[in-house]
């Protein structure tokens, strides 16, 4: 683990409580509080998904490669979610049985992982036909020409100061072309972010009955 990713663990959640308070909380029960059965969390770091998730879930499995990240989400799971699993899996490697959840969780991942596409093609195979992709992401500015032109120039030294995370992915495209089903998607500016960082999407997706 490199310097940068252990301070970025550090410092993680002082620098996410602005935009917590302002939107990012509202935004996460809302998606959340309405899961049922068996459910996935990919990149779930320090545990801000925890309080959000409804008495429907059965079983809730936590995946967060980063150790600095995980150590604090056991913490919290132990104060909050005591019946939570807490893995190292890393989310385009799922050790998991297909067809095994009835919903898998990403919010604020799919700009960091390796592969986009790996990472989906891994989620869809882990959800049952049918089961929910819930999501929210910060993502390329499609819809805002200015800053998307910034978001590109500056990616190469985002990137380097904010580890692993990108800001010029077009999320919502990815997710179509993993063979999801988007069943909404609602794109908004996260509340007191840094700007290449505000655009956002959030929603659902469904794996066909077919897959």
């Amino acid at each position: 683990m490199s310097v940068a990713t252990w301070a970025f663990a550090q410092i993680y959640d002082a620098g996410m409580r602005a935009s917590e308070e302002a939107c990012l909380q509202a935004w996460r029960r809302e998606l959340l509080a309405p899961l049922t059965g068996s459910v996935l969390e990919i990149g779930a770091g320090t545990g801000a998904n925890l309080d959000c998730y409804g008495s429907g879930v059965e079983r809730l499995v936590l995946c967060e490669p980063d150790p600095t990240m995980r150590s604090k989400l056991q913490q919290r799971v132990s104060a909050l979610h005591a019946k939570a699993e807490v893995t190292s899996h890393e989310a385009q490697s799922l050790p998991l049985p297909n067809a095994s959840f009835d919903a898998v969780v990403s919010t604020l991942v799919l700009c960091s992982v390796p592969r986009q596409d790996d990472t989906l093609s891994e989620l869809r195979r882990v959800l049952k036909p049918g089961g929910k992709l819930v999501f929210l992401e910060h993502v390329l500015a499609v819809d805002n020409p200015s800053r998307m032109r910034w978001q590109q120039r500056l990616e190469p030294l985002w990137t380097r100061v904010i580890p692993h995370c990108h800001i010029t992915r077009d999320t919502e495209r990815a997710i179509w072309e993993a063979g999801f089903r988007i069943e909404r998607c609602t794109r908004e500016s996260m509340r007191k972010a840094i700007p290449l960082a505000r655009p956002t999407i959030r929603g659902i997706a469904i794996k066909p009955l077919a897959s």
